[in-house]
């Protein structure tokens, strides 16, 4: 496609999101465990943003954010919260431009407490969905051989058990919406369109299909530097990644069936791919499991803007240090679609990191990082922020945590938070006065320590 045929039809865009995959389990990121061979090439075709974090590490704050570019004080503070139906998300902005907007898997965000039952079959009234036009989901499931579904509306209204592994049979739903669109553009009354493909996997339990799966024995997983050397915590963590790698090259998998759908359908050379996730996962790290803590393992996650346009017409590739964070995720969509951000949108738009056409402007040399609710591994409220040249800074109320130098100690063996020598105490200040700026930035109400 030429320069000036491209500028004259609107850009679609698809989000795939996996659940708890940590942004060092790539191999294009250099986890030496997983092959991801379609993930990797949409990182050598496009923006791979290696400074990525998940500014709160737990399902519902993020979709929350990732949705609206709220922060989640302002909008899912925490682990079943429901997203305020009268709150405006990314899909009634695309709608608002004429897109087709479509969400397709996990949601998570209807506020349903697991207490009650099993939140699979908990469903979600078409008010609270968000604003997309076409949505077939469910608000949460821990089970992929077991995942129910539901959608539509009065006596079109469907609630049934997908008939395969979860991931397989999501992607084999998107790449149908993919296949009408693309037949409706060639029609020519087709819409430009915004969809989301959500899967649960990698999230624990940590089963995969058998080919993907026989590909990983926990006997041969190399761990990371910070797994401590605790039998029961290497044991443990070996057989969790044996599984959790096999989830991920099924993803990468699908991945690839997505691209060639794309292909196929002639929407690729107009369709931006953002590739993410919505937090990582310890897997033994510092002898901790799962999310919720501001290590790198649970914060960082993989964020990679690519599509076939990669090879003409103005679009960047490579690496960017950009301190992307779950708010500027729908900034940065609507970006890329040539949509400037509305102004209750909190977030910062990263699209000119990919497309030359879109300026870069002023970007945060900082990211902020929160969990307003004590939850998971943490049993109080912390906030932090982690910078461009590798700080990291996290405290509770009245006291200090963590401060570690990710330059020099990039898998945070040695925690400089209250060592008065050298560096550190002045740089524990200065970061102490750049979390407070962010406090006060987003209407934060939390009380950092008296230096």
């Amino acid at each position: 496609m030429n320069r000036s045929k491209e500028s004259s039809v609107k850009s679609n865009v698809i989000w795939i999101l996996g659940d708890q995959h940590r942004a060092q389990a790539l191999g294009c990121n250099g986890d030496p465990n997983v092959s991801t061979p379609n993930i990797d090439n949409l990182a050598a075709m496009g923006v791979n943003f290696v400074n990525a974090v998940s500014g709160f590490p737990l399902c519902c704050p993020f979709r929350g954010s990732m949705l609206t570019s709220r922060y989640p004080h302002n909008c899912v503070p925490g682990h079943e919260y429901q997203l305020p139906p009268e709150q405006r998300t990314i899909a009634n902005e695309f709608n608002d431009h004429g897109y087709h907007t479509a969400y397709f898997g996990k949601w998570h965000l209807d506020g349903y407490q697991e207490k009650l039952g099993r939140a699979s079959h908990h469903i979600i009234p078409p008010d609270r969905r968000g604003g997309f036009k076409q949505w077939v989901g469910y608000e949460n499931n821990n089970s992929q051989w077991d995942c129910w579904v539901h959608g539509g509306e009065g006596e079109s209204a469907f609630h049934y058990r997908l008939p395969g592994y979860e991931t397989d049979e999501l992607t084999n739903l998107f790449t149908v919406y993919l296949e009408d669109m693309g037949q409706k553009q060639k029609e020519g009354s087709g819409e430009p369109f915004f969809a989301v493909l959500s899967v649960q996997p990698p999230h624990n339990p940590y089963i995969s299909p058998e080919e993907t799966r026989k590909r990983h024995i926990p006997a041969n997983v190399q761990l990371r530097t910070n797994v401590p050397a605790i039998p029961k915590v290497q044991e443990k963590a070996r057989l969790d990644l044996s599984g959790y790698y096999a989830m991920i090259e099924n993803l990468d998998w699908n991945v690839g069936k997505i691209r060639r759908t794309l292909s196929e359908c002639g929407l690729a050379d107009n369709t931006h791919i953002v590739f993410f996730s919505d937090h990582g996962d310890m897997h033994g790290s510092h002898g901790q499991y799962l999310k919720t803590l501001p290590y790198e393992e649970s914060i960082r996650v993989p964020f990679i803007i690519s599509g076939e346009t990669a090879f003409y017409n103005g679009r960047k590739t490579g690496k960017s240090q950009a301190m992307m964070n779950h708010v500027d995720i729908a900034p940065t969509t609507l970006g890329l679609c040539g949509i400037d951000k509305p102004g209750w949108m909190e977030g910062t738009d990263f699209s000119g990191h990919r497309l030359s056409s879109r300026d870069v402007g002023e970007q945060p040399d900082s990211a902020f990082l929160q969990s307003p609710t004590a939850r998971g591994n943490v049993d109080k409220p912390w906030r932090g922020i982690v910078t461009k040249d590798g700080w990291k800074y996290v405290c509770f109320e009245g006291c200090s945590w963590m401060l570690f130098n990710l330059k020099e100690d990039p898998y945070e063996l040695v925690n400089q938070a209250h060592n008065p020598q050298g560096v550190y105490a002045s740089k524990r200040k200065e970061l102490q006065e750049q979390l407070v700026e962010w406090i006060h930035k987003t209407g934060d109400r939390f009380q950092v320590p008296v230096s």
